[in-house]
């Protein structure tokens, strides 16, 4: 019988001491890395569970003991029977005890030993095994993140949302990418309230409040973004985003993130942290693929693993060029599969020119739609893909 562990922990070298206790135990795996322990940390726990449903958590509750154990109370009541080993530096009965009562299952004190880490693998081994873990009721998060920009990131992101809508997906395209602000113009739309007017009402935001106050585009999704005017990019945070986005998976179907291709910025990490698929969009010209492998070595540091990521080429071309990386020469560079090619259209230049996305009119844009929509397929599960994936 296998092991498979989660681990959310602030501190590195906490991380580094539980990779390497391990290794060292037979048939073991990390399912995921967490480099914090937020407010949010149910959502992705929750999101990984689907991929890996016998994993249990190790959660650090030394970085900040009294809101880690309210974030070990969100995760247990998200996920009741989740075997949960919390670890501190003290080891006290009042510390143990607070840890039970917030849902922990077992306690290591800090510095973990390795026998007692090996115990502890045992009594996660011999603990009764959940029943195939319950579909998350929490929203799935799609996020496109460009690896260079002039790829197609916004293209992608309010399509997918535009063929969600139409699939009758209670749905929210959110624009974090606050240089471009791109998907307002992709739409046609003029928004009145934007991120910052989001971030102003958070302690008292509702479902109601919020769809009175965002645009909803003609195809029936929602979209909210940054204001035009690029001063006020400090005004939303990531602790407000953090706050948002638990908002949003717990009201809607689906979430889309146009995250633009600053993966430094906070806020953007955010999103990508409660993401329940990363699309990372380049085309196969040769800096968006040598970008592409910076941002994978990036996010493999930042505790995010490959199956998490899904490779995207946009304007895919088929045919062998001096000007394009081949489909192989992209797979052998990034080391990871391709997940889908787009193929470039017309319709999509003459759609932006419009201002609507080009599922809005089937007609028009012709085999790239009906390729479009094979991707949703393969991205959301709802059948076999129509084309073939690159």
């Amino acid at each position: 019988m296998s092991i498979s562990l989660i681990v959310a922990s602030s501190d590195e070298h906490f991380r580094e001491m539980i990779r390497e206790n391990l290794a060292n135990v037979p048939n073991s795996k990390l399912a995921a890395e967490y480099p914090e322990v937020s407010s949010n940390l149910y959502i992705r726990v929750m999101q990984d569970l689907e991929r890996h449903p016998e994993a249990g958590l190790m959660l650090d509750l030394a970085g900040d003991p009294e809101s880690s154990l309210k974030t070990l109370e969100k995760v247990k009541q998200a996920v009741p029977d989740l075997y949960v080993i919390a670890s501190n530096y003290h080891a006290d009965g009042e510390t143990v005890i607070a840890a039970v009562r917030a849902g922990a299952t077992d306690f290591l004190v800090q510095p973990v030993k390795r026998l007692e880490f090996r115990d502890a693998m045992g009594r996660l081994e011999r603990a009764p095994k959940r029943s195939l873990i319950t579909t998350s009721r929490l929203g799935k998060v799609y996020t496109f993140l460009g690896a260079k920009g002039g790829v197609g990131t916004t293209t992608l992101a309010v399509n997918f949302a535009g063929v969600l809508a139409q699939r009758k997906q209670n749905c929210v395209l959110v624009d974090l990418d606050w240089n471009a602000c791109d998907t307002a113009m992709q739409l046609g739309a003029s928004p009145q309230y934007t991120l910052v007017e989001v971030g102003e009402n958070l302690s008292r935001l509702d479902q109601a409040l919020f769809e009175g106050f965002v645009t909803r585009d003609p195809l029936g999704f929602f979209v909210v973004g940054p204001p035009d005017s690029l001063e006020h990019h400090g005004y939303f945070t990531e602790p407000m985003f953090h706050d948002f986005a638990n908002f949003l998976v717990e009201k809607y179907d689906s979430v889309v993130v146009d995250a633009g291709r600053n993966i430094l910025d906070d806020v953007t990490m955010g999103a990508l942290q409660v993401s329940t698929m990363i699309f990372l969009v380049l085309d196969q010209e040769f800096p968006s693929i040598r970008n592409a492998q910076r941002y994978l070595a990036h996010l493999m540091r930042m505790g995010f693993q490959q199956d998490q990521i899904r490779i995207l080429i946009n304007r895919y071309q088929k045919k062998n060029s001096a000007q394009y990386a081949s489909l192989e020469q992209v797979q052998q560079t990034l080391n990871q599969p391709v997940f889908f090619g787009v193929p470039p259209s017309p319709a999509v230049v003459a759609a932006i020119n419009k201002g609507r996305p080009f599922v809005a009119d089937r007609e028009a844009a012709g085999e790239l739609d009906k390729v479009f929509r094979g991707f949703v397929d393969k991205a959301t599960g709802a059948k076999q893909p129509v084309a073939k994936s690159a």
